[in-house]
Parts: structure tokens; sequence; C-alpha cells
């Protein structure tokens, strides 16, 4: 297959981004730099940044309900981390789209370069759902401020609040920068005490117990 596609598929990046790479001589074959247009099979050698990637024949993606306390990393840095809870038969496959320490809920791992890519590309829009408990209720007024959006640091943030009962609401986002929900209730001032995130795109949490897992 041609080397654009190969990269597509096993990092999820588009053919496009490949061919960038390419030409940008981030991309070797066998050793040596890599040529537009170039075709590879699975026995050639092929790394991305110094980095060899391979195209993963069978994909397996997962569900883990992340309890808080866990960071979505290899390395812990003295945290524990969402590879203490599983299997070893799924250390080798990364998280799309991350939780943060404090947070809990839906975290889809998984070796297909492609599907990451849809759920993680601003691109797709994919929707995520939270459940959000705040440190005191929240006012209708400033909930529809969150509805309309606020100004952060890093641009503009809108939020889709809904079943809104004093502490808690609902909270559906299809962006995904750092801290965004929390930074932008804190904003407003208020707290965000506990993010449960429930839905990612088309994969809902369901009754899936705490620190277990599940094929999807």
């Amino acid at each position: 297959m041609r080397i654009n596609a190969y990269l597509a598929r096993a990092t999820g990046i588009s053919r496009r981004a490949a061919d960038q790479a390419i030409s940008d001589q981030r991309v070797q074959v066998n050793g040596q730099p890599a040529v537009l247009g170039q075709e590879v099979s699975l026995d050639d050698s092929i790394s991305l940044d110094g980095g060899v990637i391979r195209l993963v024949s069978e994909t397996t993606t997962i569900m883990l309900n992340k309890p808080a306390g866990y960071v979505c990393s290899r390395q812990g840095q003295g945290s524990k981390t969402v590879y203490d809870l599983l299997p070893a038969k799924y250390h080798n496959l990364k998280p799309a789209g991350r939780l943060d320490k404090d947070s809990s809920g839906l975290l889809l791992l998984t070796n297909d370069g492609a599907l990451a890519n849809r759920l993680t590309h601003p691109s797709f829009g994919k929707q995520k759902e939270y459940q959000v408990e705040l440190d005191k209720p929240l006012s209708a007024t400033d909930a529809a401020q969150l509805a309309t959006g606020i100004n952060l640091a890093d641009g503009p943030s809108k939020l889709q609040i809904k079943n809104l009962q004093e502490h808690n609401c609902t909270v559906s986002i299809s962006e995904g920068r750092n801290r965004q929900i929390r930074r932008s209730f804190m904003a407003l001032g208020y707290n965000v005490t506990n993010l449960h995130r429930t839905r990612f795109g088309g994969y809902e949490l369901g009754s899936l117990p705490p620190g277990k897992t599940q094929i999807i």
C-alpha cells in the first residue's frame, strides 16, 4: 500500500497530514527517508518522528469506568494510572480523549488509530456528556450565560446544560480542551466538586462498575 495510507491507518492522521509529514522528512522506511507515493508492506520498518509505528491487523477498543484519582497516562509521576486498572493484555491500548485526574467515568482506549482520530479530531465534533456536581446551586442566569458562551484564556466556551437541579446538572460539549468544563464554571464563581463522563459520541457508560472494563 502507499505510505500515506499506511500512516493514516496506523496513526489516525489524514492522508494529507501523512503526505506533509513525509515532505517534512519526519517519516523513514527501513532507516531511509520516505518519499511521496512510496509503496510499503507489513515487512517494512516504518517510523514517524523517530518512533516505530505498526499497522495493527486486529483492533481492540475497550470502555473503562475510570475512578477519580487516576491519570490517563503510562507515567503517573507519583499518581496511579489507568493502566494499573487494566489487564496486561490491554496495556498496548491508548486513550482516545482523556479525563483529568479528578474526573471519573467513560474512558475509551483503543489501538485503532482511525477510530481514535474520529473520536477526538475537532472536525468530527463528537458530543460528550457529563454529570456535574457544583459547590453551590447554579442560577438560571449563569446557566444561560454558559450556554450562550463565555470567554476563557484559550478562547470561547459553550456548554449545553440540562437537568438543572440546584447543585447538579448534565453538561454536553463537543470540544475537548484541557479542564474546559471546570474552568468554565470557575469563571462564574463555581467549583466543580464532581465531574463524571457518561457518554462519548455513540458510546454510553451504562451500568459498568467503577474500575471495570468492557470490550466494545
